[in-house]
């Protein structure tokens, strides 16, 4: 058994989820057990900087040093933090803090690393909150920079959980979706192992027979926009979902929305706030502004984008629907979201990772720790028939402290 910590901030930038979690095993026998997770919320100043970054705001190096700086703090005293009452973490898996995701400019897989296809641009992605200062700060070994490896091999640096989902949630006689719904919606798609365990070695190591893994397109990210706005900046959020179900939406705006390229195009796909954030929100408030609807309206409408799109991505990219979606995220407790989900997809079953045993609040946060674990023992963790990747890769930077080797 390794006591790790898993740390991750997704795209709503509401806090940093940190989970200390016992893991056993490696893929074949993997077993996590929560010991502890808390959310820590960034001081408003950080936050607002680093929705500004990611809405387009342009920084000099030296204040991006000092944001990076800034958000390696942060995630550095929540580690210390949620281990101040057990025994103390022997690794530390941090996702840092996206500020910036660019797909792959063509999706098209590469059949070698040294047959790059002609005009095809590379994917890049930024995290904040460096590894070697995390690892200084709290005289832990931090693993960190998960997405760079996967970007290098062609792939799109997420999503990243899906092989942690596998070993995780995959059920014998059911197939499942996992969707998350942070900032940004992503699923993963497992289809039933056929077997009344663990699959094999082999099965684990060779996932691109049934397994799947896409971004849906927003969830949380419009959504909390709205509410910012018609607030006035007084909520974050729409708790529970109560201010949309309050409204009615809008089916010909959803209809339109749909029509974004993002939807239609096949995974391997990835997104963020570049592509569904503030100036996509002002368009589509610009977009209601002829059909006279309520603040109410509005958000019932983008909750009713994001059921769309879901609903949609599993309709056109899987090879059958699922016997069961299992929620996590933060939008698992919107209950007007979950409930058009439910409608939306009868008959099949919606329920959370938490009724299956995994916390929908600190899941990714524990695959982080996980996908740590593997770093260490040279275990690749990523997917490639998920993320576009040419080939299965050691995912992360391990940085020591210098308690390890004075």
């Amino acid at each position: 058994m390794v006591r790790v910590i898993g740390l991750i901030s997704g795209t709503s930038v509401d806090g940093i989820d940190a989970a200390l979690v016992d893991v056993v095993g490696s893929q074949t026998d993997l077993k996590v057990q929560l010991v502890a997770g808390k959310t820590f919320p960034y001081p408003a100043t950080l936050r607002s900087q680093i929705l500004s970054v990611c809405s387009g705001s342009a920084l000099s190096m030296a204040e991006l040093a000092k944001l990076d700086d800034a958000v390696a703090q942060e995630f550095a005293t929540a580690a210390l933090t949620i281990q101040t009452e057990y025994d103390r973490a022997e690794l530390i898996g941090s996702h840092g803090q996206t500020v910036y995701h660019r797909p792959p400019g063509n999706t098209e897989r590469r059949s070698s690393a040294a047959a790059p296809i002609p005009g095809c641009e590379m994917g890049y992605s930024l995290q904040l909150g460096r590894g070697a200062l995390i690892a200084q700060l709290t005289g832990i070994t931090t693993v960190s920079n998960f997405r760079s490896a996967d970007i290098a091999a062609g792939g799109q640096g997420a999503p990243l959980v899906p092989i942690v989902d596998a070993c995780l949630l995959a059920e014998p006689n059911r197939s499942l979706c996992i969707q998350n719904l942070g900032g940004i919606g992503n699923v993963t798609y497992l289809p039933a192992t056929g077997k009344g365990g663990n699959q094999d070695k082999s099965e684990i190591s060779s996932l691109g027979d049934g397994i799947l893994g896409w971004d849906t397109g927003p969830a949380n990210s419009l959504l909390d926009l709205a509410v910012e706005h018609f607030s006035g900046g007084t909520l974050g959020c729409d708790e529970g979902g109560a201010w949309a179900a309050s409204g009615t939406p809008c089916q010909a705006l959803v209809e339109d929305w749909l029509l974004q390229e993002f939807f239609s195009q096949t995974p391997p796909k990835s997104t963020g706030r570049e592509l569904f954030g503030v100036d996509y929100f002002d368009r589509c408030l610009v977009e209601t502004q002829g059909y006279n609807l309520s603040p109410a309206d509005v958000l019932a409408t983008l909750t009713e984008l994001t059921v769309a799109s879901i609903v949609s991505s599993y309709q056109t990219f899987l090879p059958a629907m699922p016997d069961r979606v299992l929620l996590c995220g933060g939008g698992s407790h919107n209950l007007y979201l979950k409930r058009r989900l439910q409608a939306q997809l009868h008959p099949v079953q919606v329920l959370t990772t938490s009724e299956a045993g995994l916390s929908v609040d600190f899941k990714e946060a524990i695959a982080f720790a996980v996908l740590a674990q593997w770093r260490v023992r040279g275990i690749p963790g990523n997917l490639p028939q998920v993320t576009g990747a040419i080939a299965p890769v050691l995912l992360g930077e391990i940085n020591s402290c210098w308690h390890s080797w004075v």
